[in-house]
């Protein structure tokens, strides 16, 4: 992994309109949250202002060099962390990123949230949209042989973390299975890839994009081509 460059990400005026955007839907308080696949703890040193929140990451070098003033308990780990956890542990789970990076796991995940959720508990998703990496590659980069190639269906890969395995909201349905009721899908980063970088340097350009993206944000026709999806789902009772 190339630390320094996800941390220029981070820093860039993208990175910080993702952000902005995620933590918009993520107001909560006084909550019990796990931040599973947490990297370098951005969202859970800024989730655990206000909340309890333990981490879990397995990746070692992004643990030790994450966010964390010990205002949240960091585990080094997957999915195995999950079964020291009691039923009902969480009121939300953050899985940002992460599904695409897994295999035939993606299922048991799944339903280890589940278990560990409480009644009603929330479960954050955020995942790369394929038909907005289209978008991206044609438009911002002027890639228009790898646009082809992934709307044929090839892989995109990330350059920290490699082969992206893409998931379609339906798949997402069928992986969830019943388990959870999909609560609210926005779009995040909806216009960032049709614009030039040196419109991006400028002061106002993170509050300006972060504006206009809220009122766009929860339309099916803009979130359909957002370059990543935000969807908060509800534990269902059964």
């Amino acid at each position: 992994m190339d630390i320094q460059n996800y941390f220029d990400y981070v820093n860039a005026p993208w990175g910080r309109l993702f952000y902005k955007l995620v933590w918009d839907h993520l107001q909560f308080r006084d909550m019990k949250i796990l931040d599973f696949g947490s990297g370098f703890g951005i969202t859970a040193e800024h989730l655990s202002k206000d909340n309890s929140v333990i981490a879990i990451e397995p990746n070692e070098d992004m643990v030790k060099l994450s966010m964390n003033d010990g205002s949240y308990t960091q585990l080094l780990g997957s999915t195995e962390k999950l079964k020291v956890f009691e039923d009902s542990s969480f009121d939300v789970i953050i899985c940002h990123n992460v599904l695409e990076y897994m295999g035939d796991g993606r299922g048991e995940l799944i339903d280890e949230f589940y278990r560990i959720l409480g009644d009603g508990g929330i479960l954050s998703i955020v995942k790369h949209n394929k038909l907005g990496k289209v978008m991206h590659k044609a438009i911002f980069e002027y890639n228009i042989d790898e646009a082809k190639m992934i709307l044929q269906g090839a892989k995109a890969e990330s350059v920290n973390f490699g082969v992206i395995n893409e998931y379609e909201l339906d798949e997402l349905d069928l992986l969830i299975n019943g388990k959870f009721d999909v609560s609210d899908i926005f779009g995040i980063r909806t216009f960032y890839g049709l614009q030039d970088n040196d419109l991006k340097g400028e002061v106002d350009w993170v509050d300006k994009m972060f504006e206009l993206e809220r009122i766009v944000e929860d339309d099916p026709r803009f979130y359909g081509i957002a370059f990543f999806q935000h969807l908060l789902l509800k534990k269902v009772l059964r």
